[in-house]
């Protein structure tokens, strides 16, 4: 599926809110229990720029399908050149191979962006997301035992990481 990925506006908000919201139920990827709002995201959404920057995926008719989001990594200067990574998909276009591309189309952008590494927190029992980081060759870089709960069951914390030190050579 040809997929374009393009930055975020504000008018997409509320359509990136309804995408996250539809994962909190299955307790898979989202420490959150309660579905948020849009305004419960508009400062998180506003934190987003042109180092940092949120795109949404939209399939060949136009239809925002998902959503994949770099954020600074602990919010200290020294880690400028480490980003969180985000990804979310709808629910109706999951399993298509869309993260895959999304992962892919993220790390084309990293040297124009001048991120060198980038972390993601996985639920340790989200096998798809720690299989789709493994297949890019991110490799666990922490393990957190049981630091969340959902819905009574203690849940661990992967953070898998990646380093990008190749895209240094062309700067």
């Amino acid at each position: 599926m040809s997929l374009e990925f393009v930055r975020a506006h504000r008018t997409d908000l509320p359509r990136i809110v309804e995408i996250y919201n539809q994962i909190i139920p299955s307790r898979l990827a989202t420490a959150d229990l309660e579905p948020v709002t849009v305004a419960d995201r508009t400062a998180w959404f506003a934190a987003f720029g042109e180092h940092h920057p949120l795109w949404v995926i939209k399939n060949p008719a136009g239809t925002i399908v998902g959503w994949v989001g770099l954020e600074p990594f602990y919010g200290r200067a020294a880690y400028c050149h480490t980003s969180e990574i985000a990804i979310y998909i709808d629910q109706n276009a999951r399993h298509q191979g869309i993260g895959g591309q999304a992962l892919q189309y993220v790390i084309n952008q990293l040297p124009q962006l001048g991120i060198t590494a980038i972390v993601a927190y996985i639920f340790g029992h989200n096998q798809p997301s720690l299989k789709l980081f493994k297949r890019f060759d991110f490799q666990e870089w922490g393990f957190l035992p049981r630091v969340a709960e959902l819905d009574g069951v203690q849940r661990d914390l992967v953070i898998m990481g990646r380093r990008f030190d190749e895209f240094d050579k062309l700067r």
